[in-house]
């Protein structure tokens, strides 16, 4: 099973070419271009009716672009799934059982389809996620219906693992289990592309975040631009007008300028840290503060400054 993973693992990239997708008048995405490296999480962030589903389903071949293409593999996605599709793990997000009586026989189903003839590894999951699959399927709950997607999903050791809100109806405890075994199919080397309205449990899952509104890719972030920035930023507040005046002349980068308050914001290279505060002896600085970025704030911070300067253009 590791070898056939390894053997995709410089294969797996997926890509998004200018894919377009309109219904009717909707315009469902619009001019998406993203790409997933083999070995890799990237992460689509978005409220619902966004276009994530929809990217997703470009990716598994269920939809045709009305312009661009999705390449998998190499392999072109509306023209050749059928030749990758039992290579990748996938969970929907909208989940439809076939008429079988229990989570047992699905998932005994799947591994018939997927030709797996070994189930330690669905068993190890169905331990983790507390799942009791000879439940019926009619009478599961949401979460209960949700663990038994993801088993069924990763039960062939998938090389790409495609993840539509997967954590939709899973409790607090039992989502840190599911993102638990989704960092640990990234430290195997599995490529995973997976969607989320929810910023806390992208941060510590994702190599970068892609933010989607309106069937647009508004923005990409590296997880490890935020975790270690090369540049920091600092809140400056001072005591007089003329130090706040004085200060702005010494060529330090202000990302913001609230002069009301005598206040500026500025981002300088972490090796300039000392320069900084050099600079500040002989001033009345009320406070200064480190600005933290968490990703939540990052991408706020982003669009406000993007909504920010167009309001200016226009």
């Amino acid at each position: 099973m590791q070898e056939r993973m390894t053997a995709l693992e410089s294969n797996c990239k997926i890509e998004l070419v200018n894919v377009t997708k309109r219904f009717g008048k909707v315009i469902a995405n619009d001019s998406v271009n993203l790409t997933i490296e083999g070995g890799k999480v990237l992460c689509l962030l978005g409220e619902n009716g966004s276009g994530k589903t929809t990217t997703i389903r470009h990716i598994m071949g269920f939809l045709q672009p009305t312009d661009g293409a999705v390449y998998v593999n190499g392999l072109e996605a509306w023209k050749h799934s059928s030749e990758y599709i039992r290579s990748i793990g996938y969970v929907p997000g909208e989940i439809a059982f076939p008429d079988l009586k229990t989570g047992t026989a699905f998932l005994r189903s799947q591994a018939d389809f997927l030709g797996v003839s070994d189930m330690s590894y669905a068993n190890r999951l169905i331990e983790k996620l507390q799942l009791d699959p000879s439940a019926s399927l009619k009478r599961m709950s949401k979460g209960m219906k949700q663990k038994t997607a993801i088993v069924a999903a990763l039960m062939a050791d998938p090389a790409i693992i495609v993840l539509d809100e997967p954590t939709t109806g899973l409790d607090p405890l039992m989502r840190d289990a599911f993102l638990e075994v989704i960092r640990e199919e990234h430290r195997r080397g599995k490529t995973i592309f997976m969607s989320s309205h929810m910023f806390e449990e992208l941060e510590t899952t994702c190599d970068r975040v892609a933010l989607i509104g309106n069937g647009r890719i508004e923005n990409i972030v590296d997880l490890e631009d935020i975790r270690n920035p090369k540049k920091r930023e600092y809140k400056i507040e001072f005591v007089s007008a003329e130090d706040y005046a004085r200060f702005k002349t010494l060529g330090f980068p202000i990302v913001r300028d609230q002069q009301e308050y005598s206040q500026v914001t500025v981002e300088i290279p972490s090796d300039r840290l000392d320069a900084l505060f050099s600079s500040l002896n002989g001033m009345h600085v009320k406070f200064i503060a480190e600005v933290v970025y968490n990703l939540e704030k990052y991408f706020r911070e982003k669009l406000r400054g993007q909504k920010e300067t167009q309001d200016h253009v226009q």
